[in-house]
């Protein structure tokens, strides 16, 4: 009989195509998606592999001639370790229990964390070059896992997404700030393997990435958090429903009388969504975005965010870093290399941009507080690369090589990287009626331009600031104004359409920073 007619062939493979799921069910050696084809584990220390399995299952786990035995907990739950040394090489990684998962065209060299908001979420289709950057991006050796957008109200043990491989058809969908970053590495490391696992999403606040026992345990936030709880509790979807709708009524009018006078249309309003799951919700991004991750063994993190905690800038000194803490000792790494963006000038102020204090000045404050007191960080200045009217600029190239100055410099102890950093206020010392502002990284100070030093401003007793006039002297600046004779404050950059010109030697910019300690215009706000 021909098989291909036969009957009972077709009976049998139905009985098992409806056994298979019950078999796999109760079997299935299973992996995260974080490990997974095409992916790069860390070099150089304990890389763990982790999944699920039947309570009590046995699991062997062997990748580049090491192997590792577990058994699954009461929960399901294992995991191994692997030293792994740096490999260029695409190997197989097995895993095996009842079943067998093969993991293929795995690499093992850097892993660094792209987190933030839209700023790091930017892709390399939307910087400068875009056509040129992909063109060339002829890099198989670097990898790029997005992780899916996953607000959550509790830690997950697991997320959606998947390794890419860098090539010219891929690379337009990478983080930009991430790819660039990686490409310095991987050009600067002997062409080792770099994965970037980018978990960012735009517009969102930094309490949104960090855990809510963490939180919890800073004083200062617990008004803050009772609000959000407040929010979760009391909301109520059809008021919500019936404002939306009637917002968006009301855009309808604008927008058309926009259309018709040849005006851009204003942003729709957006539907509601419940506070509790809302990505901006304390803790929520942290539980669906970060904390599915934690196992993973990776070298450090890069973040560039900031602009959606401008208006609290006084909250961001405490909630910044003790984000930074929560990620290290949930990461399991103390000193983990932790290199961040001090965001880039913007008019948040539209009415006023040039007013002398300003919260966006107070938030690059916030995060120069956090270099100087946090060990083992690391910031990228932007004031030179900005857009005052884009709160997104493009040159993304410039931000990912100089938070990989800082990584090559402080992470890899690359002894040819000179310079890795623009000046940075040290100190201020009055001087009749001038000023002395020290630096570090202020060897080389310059204006960038060949043009007069720009703003500076200085204020006396009254702390009324006037307009001022910086010379260098060495490795110092002497600010004044003939407006102040008894001087007591500078400030540099102290607005938010600033583009100054100071640089140091290596053509890395200043930061902004202020010699006074008056309150702060962010001060209570929560």
């Amino acid at each position: 009989m021909n098989p291909s007619t036969n009957p009972y062939r077709f009976h049998a493979a139905a009985l098992l195509l409806s056994l298979a799921p019950v078999w796999q069910a109760q079997a299935d050696v299973r992996l995260p998606k974080i490990l997974g084809d095409h992916m790069v584990l860390q070099a150089d220390k304990p890389a763990t592999i982790w999944g699920w399995a039947d309570a009590g299952e046995k699991v062997t786990v062997s990748l580049g001639g090491k192997t590792a035995n577990a058994t699954a907990d009461a929960t399901g739950k294992w995991s191994v370790k692997l030293q792994l040394a740096a490999s260029k090489t695409p190997t197989e990684m097995t895993v095996s229990g009842k079943n067998t998962v093969k993991v293929q065209d795995v690499l093992v060299g850097e892993v660094w964390i792209c987190s933030g908001q839209s700023n790091m979420e930017w892709i390399v289709a939307q910087a400068d070059r875009a056509a040129e950057e992909a063109a060339e991006a002829n890099y198989p050796l670097i990898r790029h896992f997005k992780v899916t957008k996953t607000p959550a109200e509790t830690p997950q043990e697991d997320l959606a997404g998947s390794w890419v491989v860098c090539a010219p058809d891929t690379v337009s969908n990478f983080s930009a700030v991430g790819y660039f970053f990686g490409r310095d590495l991987h050009k600067s490391l002997n062409g080792a393997a770099v994965g970037l696992v980018g978990s960012n999403w735009g517009g969102t606040p930094s309490e949104s990435w960090a855990s809510r026992a963490k939180l919890e345990s800073e004083a200062s936030l617990k008004p803050f958090l009772e609000r959000w709880d407040t929010q979760v509790s009391t909301y109520d979807p059809e008021k919500a429903q019936e404002a939306y709708l009637k917002a968006k009524e009301a855009w309808q009018v604008q927008a058309d009388a926009a259309k018709a006078a040849g005006k851009q249309v204003p942003r729709a309003p957006q539907p509601p969504v419940h506070p509790r799951q809302s990505p901006h919700r304390p803790a929520n991004l942290y539980n669906g975005m970060i904390a599915p991750l934690l196992p993973l063994a990776v070298k450090g993190a890069i973040w560039y965010q900031g602009e959606s905690n401008v208006s609290r800038a006084q909250q961001y000194k405490t909630i910044f870093p003790a984000m930074i803490r929560n990620w290290r000792e949930d990461f399991h790494q103390p000193e983990m290399p932790f290199y961040f963006v001090q965001i880039a000038p913007y008019k948040y102020n539209k009415t006023n941009p040039s007013a002398d204090i300003t919260p966006c000045a107070e938030l690059w404050e916030a995060q120069l507080e956090t270099l100087k007191t946090v060990p083992n960080t690391g910031m990228a200045v932007t004031m030179d690369i900005g857009n005052v009217d884009n709160i997104h600029p493009t040159n993304k190239q410039d931000v990912g090589h100089r938070l990989a100055l800082w990584a090559l410099a402080k992470t890899y102890g690359k002894k040819d990287i000179n310079e890795y950093s623009g000046p940075l206020y040290k100190s201020a010392k009055v001087e009749g009626d001038k000023i002395r502002i020290s630096f570090e990284h202020g060897k080389g100070l310059k204006a960038k331009d060949g043009a007069a030093l720009s703003f500076f401003t200085i204020a006396g007793e009254d702390k009324v600031f006037s307009d001022a006039q910086a010379k260098i002297e060495g490795d110092t600046l002497v600010v004044s104004s003939a407006s102040v004779a008894k001087p007591v404050a500078v400030r540099f950059a102290w607005r938010e359409d600033a583009l100054p010109n100071l640089v140091n030697g290596a053509n890395l910019p200043a930061s902004p920073f202020r010699t006074d300690q008056f309150p702060m215009v962010t001060e209570g706000k929560f």
